[in-house]
């Protein structure tokens, strides 16, 4: 009788201490890759390019369809997503350079200021171990831009967006200290001469360290290392950013499937014997490190306990040999990166959270990078702070009826002659070229019946266009710097 009683008492206080714990909060990844356009993957209907691992995400998880950047460039896409400011309010609006490409003027970008909210230093507030691993672009470890002093506990890669021109760097950075690579200084600019070109010029571009290995290499020890804690891991890879540089061994995985000519370095960055092969060859193997992360959770059973994220910064580029025509990459969108047109801004976005979002669903729900510091305060339980941005979590927990709607998604972007954009529902409004012509018309496009923005109804809707204009003076904020500004 004595042995059943102390039995029960054992089960009773088992039972009252799991019922008071304090249930883990979710871990977050956060995967950033950097020039991927809206089709470059198998789930938005690429048929070139294998994604296999990211193509599962979306199969067991949810597809949006209407996700947006808040500017279709490097540095301001990611200020914006990780302080939930549009571009009307962000503190930093364009790709301000500091420095130049050689290790001895390697001084980054415009740093973000001291004391700045970003989504790191508020989930540190929620007791998160947090950590970004790869491009940075908002400051060098030696400014108020140091991402160690911005939210993040652990940080590996580029500080500098020139540094990231180069898959094969000497080095990279952690916390704030070089990590020397065992690559030779490559001048990834250099252009080679058609006429006498040779295997060995080709292969100047290449080292034994390739960077998306050391990142991803340093994100699985900091999953390990926090398997216990809830941690957030910010996980910017570079690719598929020019320069087109791979792994041979992955390269040759695409050699043959495509009619291809050399490139030579003509439209800037690497020369590469096989441009369309090596273009391929990155975005799969960007995808290979994102099932090793997948692998890595399972294997840690933090499997259901982990909300994965990935999108893109910002649409295809143009040049350093990438060929967006023929791989289709932003789906037959008009426009490419550093364009507000929907070619520039449309991302791919999907999530996977196993029990928590159902597999298998895709939303139309029109949501943007500025919605993301709202997103994941709310998924690790904080309390809801001033932002720009809304949170899709109601989306992506199925619970469409709670998910609050933007009036408008709001664009301005003081590169390549000043740019605004503005949807308003299926309404698209455009100005370009304000530097020049500050008085420059908006076009008008109904993205429901022309997604390609082809035919221009502003001369239809006079009213429309009187709400724009209200919404630029409301929304627009004068820039810090004087050359981001090209609005009165």
């Amino acid at each position: 009788m004595r042995l059943v009683l102390i039995s029960a008492l054992f089960v009773l206080a088992w039972s009252q201490t799991v019922v008071g714990q304090k249930p883990s909060k979710p871990n977050i990844v956060y995967i950033f890759a950097d020039d991927l356009g809206y089709a470059e993957l198998g789930c938005y209907g690429q048929t070139k390019i294998r994604t296999p691992n990211i193509d599962r995400l979306a199969r067991e998880g949810i597809r949006f369809t209407n996700y947006y950047t808040s500017t279709p460039v490097c540095a301001p896409s990611r200020c914006q997503l990780l302080t939930g400011t549009h571009a009307g309010h962000s503190y930093i609006r364009g790709n301000f350079e500091l420095g130049g490409f050689p290790d001895s003027t390697e001084r980054g970008q415009m740093p973000l200021p001291a004391n700045t909210q970003t989504i790191g230093t508020l989930l540190q507030k929620e007791g998160y171990k947090t950590a970004c691993i790869g491009k940075w672009g908002l400051g060098m470890g030696n400014s108020t831009g140091n991402p160690n002093q911005q939210g993040f506990d652990y940080f590996y890669g580029y500080y500098d967006q020139k540094q990231a021109h180069n898959y094969y760097p000497t080095h990279l950075w952690e916390n704030g200290k070089w990590d020397t690579l065992r690559n030779p200084v490559i001048d990834v600019h250099r252009k080679l001469d058609p006429e006498t070109a040779t295997a060995a010029d080709f292969a100047y571009f290449k080292g034994k360290d390739y960077a998306i290995d050391k990142m991803t290499e340093k994100a699985l020890r900091f999953v390990r290392a926090n398997q216990n804690n809830s941690f957030f891991l910010y996980l910017p890879f570079t690719i598929p950013h020019a320069s087109l540089q791979a792994p041979d061994a992955e390269v040759q995985k695409y050699v043959g499937q495509f009619e291809e000519k050399p490139y030579y370095g003509e439209k800037n960055y690497a020369s590469t014997p096989y441009p369309r092969s090596t273009y391929a060859a990155m975005i799969t193997y960007m995808d290979q490190k994102v099932g090793e992360v997948m692998a890595t959770l399972r294997e840690l059973g933090l499997d259901n306990n982990t909300l994965v994220i990935f999108t893109s910064d910002n649409g295809t580029t143009f040049n350093g040999g990438v060929d967006p025509n023929f791989f289709d990459s932003v789906g037959g969108f008009r426009g490419l990166k550093m364009d507000v047109y929907e070619g520039g801004v449309r991302m791919p976005m999907v999530a996977r959270w196993p029990g928590k979002i159902a597999a298998g669903r895709v939303t139309d729900h029109v949501g943007v990078h500025y919605d993301v510091l709202a997103t994941l305060v709310e998924v690790a339980g904080g309390k809801p702070v001033a932002s720009d941005g809304l949170s899709y979590l109601p989306t992506l927990l199925g619970k469409t009826k709670q998910q609050k709607k933007h009036e408008y998604i709001y664009w301005e972007y003081p590169e390549k002659g000043g740019q605004l954009a503005i949807r308003m529902g299926n309404w698209k409004a455009v100005k370009l070229d304000l530097r020049k012509n500050p008085n420059a018309r908006w076009q008008l496009y109904d993205l429901a019946k022309d997604r390609k923005e082809t035919t221009d109804l502003a001369d239809a809707h006079p009213a429309l266009i009187a709400q724009f204009d209200a919404i630029v003076k409301k929304e627009h904020r004068p820039p810090h710097v004087a050359e981001w500004k090209f609005l009165e």
